[in-house]
């Protein structure tokens, strides 16, 4: 009812690195949703542009909101307080699943959801963290901070793409994610995306670690910068591409770089022209798309080197994300133009 008081409405925080499969565990959670609840879910990325909230299909149970350009913790938590407060009072959801950047540290992000502005209103349960068994044999991202602190604060552990991993990389996977004092709730592995309902259902508050981290100095630079400029990148003010004249944009941040395009919904890429392209570039990059094609609207996933197509249900503008390590990407001239030439 609109004049009941909100109050203690579960959160669920889905975090995990880069490509981990976020998006998908949460797709899977929602075909399990329980058809009495209203959710809302808030995803963040670490890209200009905004490719995951087009994953999801808003329906009357169902509210999608993102948030591109940064992470919630420090480069965007002053719009993340602002944004929960509308997003609370306007739809009043039963449960609110959060999906923050893949570069996005979890404490700041706790201070935020246990702020004062959310006090009794918001009870934060098992924080859930995705693990790619593949990822661990990766130095690059073994040995990032923000890798590290979302593993060290987790309450349970998720192992996705077990399937396209080996028999070693995933018994790894499990070593590394139990080698943790306290003990993991729970580790499960989840291929395809797919966990069990109940583990979101009926999981507990999160538990402070004692290994938890309480700060990282890349993110609160970041969060100082912030502050002083006051730059507020909302999805809801990003203004549209004119036809023939595709908005570009990038940032480089903890160590990553991020391209982002978006062409006008009228924009049609021949989808073999556009999977070749996207095909050839470095495998070690993170790239994807919800793009219009002469074979329908189509969303481009490919983490690890491994890339996915699908239908989207996304109609509004065309779009692409390319994110990798800081001086490691492509041209973004050269793959613009190659881009242009499979576009009509």
């Amino acid at each position: 009812m609109p004049g009941t008081p909100l109050e203690s409405i579960p959160v669920h925080l889905v975090k995990g690195f880069l490509g981990s499969g976020k998006s998908t565990l949460i797709r899977g959670l929602i075909d399990q949703k329980p058809a009495d609840e209203t959710w809302a879910i808030l995803i963040n990325e670490f890209g200009q542009v905004g490719i995951d909230q087009a994953m999801f299909q808003a329906r009357e149970d169902l509210v999608v909101k993102g948030l591109p350009g940064g992470c919630l913790c420090c480069q965007l938590a002053f719009v993340l307080q602002a944004t929960l407060v509308n997003l609370l009072h306007r739809h009043r959801p039963d449960r609110l699943i959060v999906e923050p950047s893949g570069l996005g540290h979890p404490a700041g992000l706790l201070d935020v959801l246990r702020g004062e502005a959310f006090h009794g209103i918001l009870d934060v349960r098992d924080i859930i963290v995705v693990l790619d068994p593949a990822r661990l044999d990766e130095p690059r991202v073994r040995e990032h901070e923000t890798f590290r602190d979302q593993l060290a604060m987790a309450d349970a552990v998720v192992l996705t793409r077990t399937d396209l991993a080996s028999s070693g990389q995933v018994e790894a996977a499990h070593r590394h994610a139990a080698d943790h004092w306290p003990a993991r709730k729970w580790i499960l592995e989840a291929p395809n995306g797919q966990l069990p309902i109940s583990r979101l259902l009926y999981s507990e508050g999160h538990a402070a670690m004692t290994e938890e981290p309480l700060a990282s100095d890349a993110h609160d630079r970041l969060r100082a910068v912030a502050e002083r400029g006051r730059v507020v990148m909302l999805d809801d003010v990003i203004s549209r591409p004119e036809r023939g004249k595709p908005i570009h944009e990038t940032a480089t941040a903890l160590g990553y770089t991020t391209l982002g395009w978006r062409w006008h919904p009228d924009t049609r890429f021949d989808l073999d022209c556009l999977t070749g392209v996207l095909d050839r570039l470095s495998p070690e990059l993170r790239v994807k798309g919800v793009l219009n094609t002469d074979a329908g609207w189509k969303l481009y996933n490919r983490g690890d080197g491994a890339a996915r197509l699908e239908p989207s249900v996304w109609r509004l503008d065309s779009r692409l994300e390319v994110i990798g390590e800081a001086g490691g990407l492509p041209d973004p001239e050269a793959l613009q133009a190659d881009l242009a030439a499979c576009a009509d």
